[in-house]
């Protein structure tokens, strides 16, 4: 009895010992270093020099496109972000990420249940004579056991096995915020898009009526003179073509507008039946914006923010799956009562209770978990490829757009120059046409110079505002551009302060 209590005693300190020994067992896992994954430049390389651009610019998630000035496109991102299905569910995937976290985090926490059990039992005692009965009757008992029990387990996280799982979830948590967050910050900007998409149409279709209707007027111009033969010809026929041509423009505007329309409606989580409207101009270009340093952008852009997370957990998954080749401990508590009386369980002199410890190591797994472990290693060397990648390509976004910023700017002065002379020819050689001192291939040939370049002009100040548009997008968001350096019109960058 004295040596059974001393091994009990002795079987309590170890295990007290060990519990204690735990916190120590669990080790952080091992970083991918992310120093070298892509050389950053000290500035953007689509103009200026880095002293240019040394300020800070401090990231904000503002309503960037209350830039613009309109408060019908401020009511229409507000009800796409409020309405479109694409972005609800991104933020269900959310809560599916937040659900695992709390099953990860659970699976380091004891578990607690209890239990009811009932067992009824038949007993045979064959060999044994019942005296006056038949010799091949069996005496037999019957019994029922009923018991209540409350227990409880816990696995004790030794190598941080469970840690490691649970902070890869919060990592994946993150990441999925971190779509969310991207997610509506390409809404807005898709339905900024979209919204300017449609006033240009618009504006495309009044300029094609407009052509319509200058070649309806000289068209009954010249049919007057032919009838009193003073027209040629071939000048009636050469107006009637162009007339019909711009009509064939305008039914071709009329579907454009029409398809852009229905393009905003379904960001806008409407039916698309294209009956949306928007504002009859297109915005003054806003004030330029800062562009910050490269090295922000990581921290800015909510794309390279969730890569970052999910190469965060890819490490912690690798750290999971290598602490799966060493013991697990278990530990098992069960308190209760059993009796064949129901009445019985509520009295005390019918406990039974149990304590019981387990260690498990695995031996032979068919190589599952060295398997599992390459491939987790894989997939950290696939993560850390993609975030590379991911990190060039909004790089590439972020001078690309600052390039378009000058280089826009220049055609638009360009194209509005030309969009003038084109008019004004047009106008003399209408005149000249009525004077008899110009043909009508004249006439022509300047109404179509002016109609291109009236409606280049429109592509390009589209052109310009969706540019606009994508260096938010690029760039991660709003800024607050106090002391910080600011996009310039040519397209080169200059230190100025934003009062």
């Amino acid at each position: 009895m004295i040596l059974r209590r001393t091994i009990r005693t002795r079987g309590a300190w170890a295990v007290l010992m060990l519990c204690a020994w735990i916190p120590g067992c669990a080790q952080a896992p091992t970083r991918t270093d992310l120093s070298g994954v892509v050389d950053l430049p000290d500035h953007w390389g689509a103009g200026g020099s880095s002293d240019s651009i040394g300020a800070s610019a401090s990231f904000e998630a503002g309503l960037w496109w209350q830039d613009f000035g309109d408060p019908e496109l401020d009511a229409l991102v507000e009800e796409a972000l409020e309405h479109n299905h694409d972005l609800e569910a991104a933020a269900a995937r959310v809560d599916m990420a937040m659900a695992r976290a709390d099953v990860a985090g659970a699976a380091r926490k004891p578990t607690l249940s209890a239990g009811y059990d009932i067992n009824r039992q038949r007993q045979n005692f064959v060999g044994l004579p019942i005296p006056g009965a038949p010799a091949d009757q069996v005496l037999s008992t019957q019994f029922t056991a009923q018991g209540l029990s409350l227990n409880v387990g816990w696995e004790a996280d030794l190598w941080g096995r469970l840690a490691a799982g649970g902070r890869a979830a919060l990592a994946e948590l993150g990441a999925s915020e971190a779509d969310l967050r991207g997610a509506r910050l390409s809404l807005a900007a898709g339905t900024t898009n979209a919204w300017l998409a449609v006033i240009e149409a618009h504006l495309q279709l009044q300029l094609a009526q407009e052509t319509a209707d200058s070649y309806r007027a000289n068209v009954d111009f010249v049919r007057r003179r032919y009838r009193e033969g003073r027209a040629d010809p071939l000048d009636l026929r050469l107006l009637e073509s162009d007339l019909a041509s711009s009509e064939a423009l305008i039914d071709a505007r009329r579907e454009g507008l029409s398809r852009t329309r229905r393009q905003l409606e379904l960001l806008l989580g409407r039916y698309p039946d294209g009956i949306v409207t928007a504002a009859q101009d297109l915005p003054s270009m806003p004030a330029p914006i800062p562009a910050g340093l490269p090295s922000e952008l990581l921290l800015r852009r909510p794309d390279l923010v969730a890569a970052e997370l999910r190469l965060v957990s890819r490490d912690e998954r690798l750290a999971e799956a290598r602490a799966q080749l060493y013991p697990s401990l278990t530990l098992t508590a069960s308190l209760g009562r059993r009796s064949t009386d129901f009445e019985d369980l509520f009295e005390s002199a019918f406990d039974v209770w149990s304590i019981a410890a387990g260690l498990l190591q695995p031996i032979y797994a068919g190589g599952r978990i060295r398997a599992g472990i390459d491939l987790t290693q894989a997939e950290v060397r696939a993560e850390l490829a993609g975030y590379a990648q991911s990190m060039l390509r909004a790089f590439a976004e972020v001078e690309d757009a600052l390039l378009s910023e000058g280089t826009l700017e220049q055609r638009e002065t360009r194209l509005q120059s030309a969009s003038e002379q084109a008019l004004g020819a047009q106008v003399i050689a209408e005149d000249r046409y009525r004077s008899g001192l110009a043909d009508v291939v004249t006439v022509l040939t300047a109404r179509r110079l002016a109609l291109s370049a009236r409606s280049r002009l429109l592509e390009v100040r589209l052109a310009r505002l969706q540019n606009r548009v994508g260096l938010h997008l690029a760039l991660g968001g709003d800024f607050d551009g106090a002391r910080a350096p600011v996009i310039q019109a040519s397209g080169g960058l200059a230190a100025e302060e934003k009062l």
